[in-house]
């Protein structure tokens, strides 16, 4: 069974992440790219650092070499904005990233970038699932890896250069080298390392690296950067005064950041403070677009800019589609994936890691006072957030009272309006709300509800858990 969520085709290793279903997945591409007249342009294809992940970019490549179509295969684990970098730099007709992003080590999967690099929108990948559909396994060719690198309709290559250097490009690399910071890097067991160590050697930061080693099991951890897992890189960095602590998730396209005192700075606030800087700072003009279940500083940052604030669904292909709308400046969610006019238009980790650390050179204080000063001019948003493991069973129950029903709790607070864009989101009119929603990639509910302090962010949402016994 192939089912595409917010994040691409995700799945536990051994049980939908097969390599018949990656084989029948390469071929519903291959028939769609062959029906649109697309067969000169090339595919990228490139891998993270997953059990299996080398192994299932061979498979995929050995489909598409059977039927005749160019393959540019990355040929070491890399990041997945590398990967969609350089189908924008090809022009390719598809990118394709074997990986399962954050998900328990457990899970692999496939990413589907469309021309530009783009993720594949939603029309994309339900047209993928109906070919899929079609496709009888047993009928799928697959070439030799040697025979289809000798003929070459296979083509190693290594982009890494090219997209450190985009990077180098437009950073402020002397603000950098003045100051001559001290950071430490998290890749969590992924692939961030040599692309971010590489960009903050060269602007001579002095960088050191922890869980750097290859570990599918990533450490027994979840290779997503949150206050629970980035609990030893906190320690360090206090430990060794660096200025800076930045983690990325298993395929680097998030970014988790730890100041200089140890405190774990809120994808939320990495938001904010970067659209701060950007527009304040260097001059850049321009909206932000965000996620439906992040913050709202963003909205109020904004309209002091006199600018727009843009609420979309969750999953970053609304995000980089709104961006190009609308010329946006920045956009991203509040699980740490964020872009940047003029980069990809996917996220990126280690570019916005990149722009952290140029920020605290130019604007030379720590992340914790620049906030404290966003702050004052604009106030506080503190979010609180929960997690609940569904069964099916239990999710339809849910869907059914929240989506159909369409019930909800008794808030003691006035509603100000109520939006089903991407779950059940509640406007309260004193300027907070909260959201549940099911999450695009795991059987899991997420609840996010936003205020202005922790405590009744904390009594909002557990109002929401008490109505629906989670």
């Amino acid at each position: 069974m192939i089912k595409f969520g917010t994040g691409g085709f995700r799945a536990i290793i051994g049980e939908d992440f097969t390599r018949s279903n990656l084989e029948m997945l390469s071929l519903a591409l291959i028939r769609m790219i062959k029906r649109d007249g697309m067969e000169e342009e090339p595919v990228i294809i490139g891998y993270d650092r997953r059990f299996l992940s080398d192994i299932a970019a061979k498979w995929i490549a050995c489909v598409f070499a059977a039927e005749e179509i160019k393959i540019h295969l990355i040929h070491y684990d890399a990041p997945t904005p590398l990967i969609m970098f350089q189908v924008m730099k090809e022009n390719a007709s598809y990118g394709m990233a074997v990986t399962a992003s954050h998900n328990p080590a457990e899970y692999n999967g496939v990413k589907i970038f469309t021309a530009g690099g783009r993720d594949a929108t939603e029309e994309v990948t339900d047209e993928i699932e109906a070919q899929i559909a079609k496709i009888i396994p047993s009928g799928i060719c697959s070439m030799d890896y040697s025979q289809a690198i000798a003929t070459g309709v296979i083509k190693e290559i290594n982009p890494q250069n090219n997209y450190i250097d985009s990077i180098l490009n437009v950073i402020d690399i002397k603000a950098i080298k003045q100051k001559s910071l001290k950071i430490l890097l998290d890749p969590m067991f992924g692939v961030s390392k040599t692309t971010l160590q590489t960009i903050l050697l060269t602007c001579r930061c002095s960088v050191d690296a922890i869980h750097d080693r290859h570990d599918t099991l990533f450490g027994g951890r979840l290779p997503a950067p949150n206050s629970s897992t980035l609990t030893h890189l906190a320690q360090m960095v206090v430990q060794g005064g660096y200025d800076l602590g930045i983690a990325t998730d298993g395929d680097a396209d998030r970014i988790g950041l730890i100041d200089t005192n140890g405190t774990f700075i809120h994808p939320n606030d990495i938001l904010v403070l970067l659209y701060y800087y950007l527009h304040e700072f260097k001059g850049w003009k321009g909206a932000v677009v965000r996620s439906i279940a992040t913050t709202h500083c963003l909205d109020r940052m904004a309209d002091s800019f006199g600018e727009n604030c843009y609420e979309v669904p969750v999953g970053f292909k609304h995000i980089s589609s709104k961006m190009e709308q609308t010329d946006a400046l920045i956009g991203g969610e509040s699980s740490g994936g964020l872009t940047v006019r003029g980069h990809i238009h996917g996220k990126d980790g280690v570019y916005a890691g990149t722009l952290l650390v140029e920020m605290i050179s130019v604007i030379g204080k720590p992340l914790y006072e620049v906030l404290n000063d966003i702050h004052k001019k604009f106030g506080t948003f503190v979010m609180d957030e929960y997690d609940c493991h569904m069964t099916d069973k239990h999710k339809d129950e849910l869907t059914h009272m929240l989506f159909e029903e369409k019930q909800l709790p008794q808030f003691d607070m006035e509603i100000e309006k109520v939006s089903y864009l991407d779950g059940c989101k509640v406007y309260f009119k004193n300027g907070g709300w909260i959201i549940c929603r099911f999450s695009g990639t795991e059987p899991v509910l997420r609840i996010f509800c936003e205020m202005a302090c922790m405590e009744e962010s904390v009594r909002v949402n557990q109002i929401f858990r008490e109505f629906l016994h989670v």
